[in-house]
């Protein structure tokens, strides 16, 4: 069962926040060797990719696909990674805060938006020719792996429940 935690905010008033949910289920030690393959995936799409540009990209997945977990841990990642907290904070409206990156991490948060969301059941070719301006092919490639994954991990994520909170940075998963 899970209970109410009581924490002092920054004006020192006494705040009774809603109670942890604790996961759904850990999906870890019952497929072990799905975890260590997606770990392994994980690892060979960001070989070669810009650390931040990689954590702008996971934070977008998640907020789109709203998994707490691995918002929390992305944030902080990126934080640890040296990333603004403005960026971070602007990440979600990116689109009408575009002064706030370069013309490399616009093109891949639109291919993120349109490989996350799939809405019309494909990736727009503008969208697509787009990023291909500003990635060579390899590196191209591994960013569409690196957005495959995040997505992965967000659905098992979001389906087992697992509570954010707790990462630390340079914990992996």
């Amino acid at each position: 069962m899970a209970t109410n935690t009581t924490s002092v905010d920054n004006s020192g008033t006494d705040v009774t926040y809603a109670p942890e949910e604790p996961a759904r289920l850990q999906w870890t030690q019952y497929a072990p060797e799905v975890y260590k393959a997606m770990v392994r995936l994980d690892a060979a799409a960001r070989q070669g990719l810009d650390p931040k540009l990689l954590e702008l990209v996971k934070i977008r997945t998640s907020q789109i696909n709203h998994c707490a977990f691995c918002l929390d841990m992305h944030t902080k990642d990126a934080l640890a990674a040296g990333e603004s907290m403005e960026r971070i904070v602007q990440l979600s409206a990116w689109e009408e805060s575009k002064h706030f990156y370069t013309g490399k991490e616009l093109a891949a948060l639109a291919l993120t938006e349109a490989v996350t969301v799939l809405t019309d059941g494909f990736v727009p070719d503008e969208v697509y020719e787009r990023a291909a301006k500003h990635f060579e092919e390899a590196e191209l490639t591994r960013l569409i792996a690196a957005i495959t994954v995040i997505n992965a991990w967000n659905r098992f994520g979001v389906t087992t429940r697992m509570t954010p909170g707790h990462y630390e940075p340079g914990q992996h998963r």
